[in-house]
């Protein structure tokens, strides 16, 4: 790989997509996603990915090119966006990753570790103990064999703690273990990165004002055409935030205002888990505290002065 990388993370309506496609104008770049939801075709509303107007204005890799069915790991995630960075490096191009899934930029500058095949009958029994113990009792077991996963995943996410204890009996061996001994895709200094932190309360306005948009650009629309499917609710297409919360209205369980109020409180959660997770995991990272674009842009051009005209 021989063009620059910059890494742009930050939680949901921060502000990062509209950053990474200033920042690719301004060098000739390419912007590959690293939004663990930007992923999937059908979702581009709900996971609010960059659209056709955007798109046409610089290159984009892997914004809804997985079909929701097919739910996707950290782990395939990094070989296609490492195949990205080398077709775009191939080009002499720079590449922008943007997104707010720390996992993956984890995995890029960190590691990830190749943790053994679970074979299928540890899986099914994994998945029966977790029906069985529930959440908490399932939770709290997995924090005596890794306290560190039990502590970092969020609530809500059986796939996960599911992933985990099932790597746990598989190799007697923490899946946190695994992880920090995985070597880092990118080199030391191969990369220069920037996390977006706004103020809470910004933050959180800005992803009230931009769920309820969601619903006027065809949310509802996005949401009845995956129940349409039929898909396994486990799949994490179907755990996308807005998903459970529109069905429920869509099957006349609930209003729309009350649908509407859920997945704003969601959201407003799942950007305080990114915003964590930020701090924990990417305390180094230089940090941008700006809300508006103008002001975010040349919060950025001061760290990163070569780049002003």
């Amino acid at each position: 790989m021989t063009g620059r990388i910059w890494l742009i993370a930050g939680p949901t309506a921060s502000g990062k997509s509209a950053l990474a496609l200033r920042l690719a104008e301004a060098v000739g770049g390419e912007v590959v996603n690293a939004d663990s939801m930007q992923l999937y075709a059908g979702l581009g509303v709900l996971s609010a990915a960059p659209g056709a107007a955007e798109t046409a204005r610089a290159p984009h890799h892997l914004f809804g090119t997985v079909d929701p069915a097919d739910g996707w790991s950290t782990g395939r995630w990094l070989r296609a966006a490492t195949e990205a960075l080398s077709e775009i490096a191939a080009r002499g191009r720079d590449a922008i990753i943007v997104g707010g899934t720390g996992l993956y930029f984890r995995a890029m500058t960190v590691g990830l570790a190749d943790v053994p095949p679970v074979p299928p009958s540890v899986r099914r029994a994994a998945e029966g103990e977790f029906a069985t113990l529930g959440e908490t009792g399932f939770r709290d077991r997995l924090a005596k064999a890794d306290p560190a996963a039990a502590g970092r995943i969020a609530p809500g996410d059986r796939q996960r703690l599911v992933r985990a204890w099932e790597v746990y009996a598989t190799t007697g061996k923490a899946l946190s273990e695994w992880q920090a001994a995985g070597e880092p895709a990118l080199a030391p200094g191969a990369w220069t990165a920037v996390a977006l932190e706004p103020p809470r309360r910004a933050l959180y306005a800005r992803c009230d004002a931009r769920l309820a948009a969601m619903i006027e650009a065809g949310a509802l629309e996005e949401v009845r055409a995956l129940i349409a499917r039929g898909l396994d609710p486990e799949l994490p297409a179907m755990k996308a935030v807005g998903v459970r919360e529109f069905a429920a209205y869509l099957a006349g369980r609930t209003t729309l205002e009350a649908a509407l109020a859920a997945a704003q409180q969601e959201t407003r959660r799942y950007a305080k888990r990114q915003m964590t997770w930020m701090r924990g995991q990417m305390a180094a990272w230089p940090r941008l505290a700006a809300t508006t674009p103008d002001d975010q842009w040349r919060q950025f051009l001061a760290l990163n002065p070569a780049l002003t005209p």
